[in-house]
């Protein structure tokens, strides 16, 4: 999902055009979150542990994608 997302955002911008700045920065970490989850890294820190954790990124991902498909059709 984050590969698509990140596609989304890099190559069709007026998906996501209609999204606020808050919304979009919370997209976009959501999908650096789950980009360094799909990858495996372990973070040593647990605040970095938290930040990118699992859970929070498919909920941020499965949020934007939502912005973004309701930013496309109306």
């Amino acid at each position: 999902m984050s590969l698509v997302l990140a596609g989304l955002i890099t190559f069709y911008p007026p998906a996501v055009a209609r999204m606020g700045h808050g919304m979009l920065t919370l997209l976009i970490w959501g999908v650096c979150a789950g980009f360094v989850h799909g990858f495996g890294y372990q973070p040593d820190s647990r605040a970095w542990r938290v930040i990118f954790a699992p859970l929070p990124a498919w909920l941020l991902m499965v949020a934007g994608l939502y912005g973004a498909l309701r930013g496309m059709h109306g």
